[in-house]
């Protein structure tokens, strides 16, 4: 095999791996940026859990202290009773204690419905909190994944980029400025084998006698379609 066809199909092939290794870090900052928005909308469903909570915590507070308030009004009504001179005066306060109960009574079944609320969005709440140690331990770990892949890649693409550089070198310039003009009008493959007269670039026929030619001589020629570079190879 002629020696610069040896070179270009190195070079075609430590492109296409430039290029996978290339994209595979271009979709990592995407992969990042979702595994943030997902970590975010968790957060945020979180804190509205915990605000949930709260918010029972201190409706159920200010009911206990509407009850005290209430209890030291009925308090102070049966006090000024041994007070009162009049029999209306006696019943207005009857009529004031009555309505203190009452009203007493009322809250204390708020705070008996509310305590069952509290009960159950407490048991959720410290699951959330439970949950929520495991999540950020999975968070901190994917992110670091992500981090070593980045590291790695830039690694890697480095290292071709050296290899490539390498190749180039052994190949003559107008060689390898014709291989990037194919390369350019044809999807990035500018060097393809042929088996059974069939192109492996556009897949059509080359003609007979190109067909023969091919597999005598170590000349470059190209695919009569698509330009493409070609060489024969033995797939059996």
């Amino acid at each position: 095999m002629n020696k610069h066809l040896s070179s270009l199909i190195a070079l075609q092939n430590m492109d296409a791996e430039a290029g996978k290794l290339k994209k595979q870090k271009n979709d990592l900052p995407l992969r990042l940026k979702q595994l943030d928005e997902a970590n975010e909308r968790y957060n945020l469903e979180f804190e509205e859990n915990k605000k949930r909570y709260e918010d029972v915590l201190a409706q159920h507070k200010e009911l206990e202290s509407r009850l005290k308030k209430g209890s030291d009004s009925l308090s102070k009504a049966k006090d000024r009773l041994g007070e009162v001179k009049t029999n209306k005066e006696y019943q207005a306060i009857l009529k004031e204690i009555e309505s203190i109960e009452t009203k007493n009574s009322e809250v204390e079944t708020e705070i008996i419905c509310l305590l069952e609320e509290i009960d159950t969005r407490k048991g959720i709440f410290q699951e959330k909190e439970k949950a929520k140690e495991q999540h950020n331990r999975q968070y901190e770990v994917e992110r670091q994944n992500i981090a070593r892949e980045i590291d790695s890649l830039d690694e890697k693409i480095l290292m071709c980029s050296q290899e490539l550089k390498k190749i180039l070198e052994s190949i003559p310039k107008d060689l390898t400025k014709r291989y990037d003009m194919i390369k350019a009008v044809n999807h990035g493959t500018a060097v393809v084998s042929v088996w059974k007269g069939v192109c492996g670039g556009c897949f059509m026929n080359i003609p007979p006698q190109l067909y023969n030619e091919l597999q005598k001589t170590d000349d470059l020629i190209s695919c009569p379609n698509c330009s493409r570079i070609i060489y024969w190879q033995n797939k059996e």
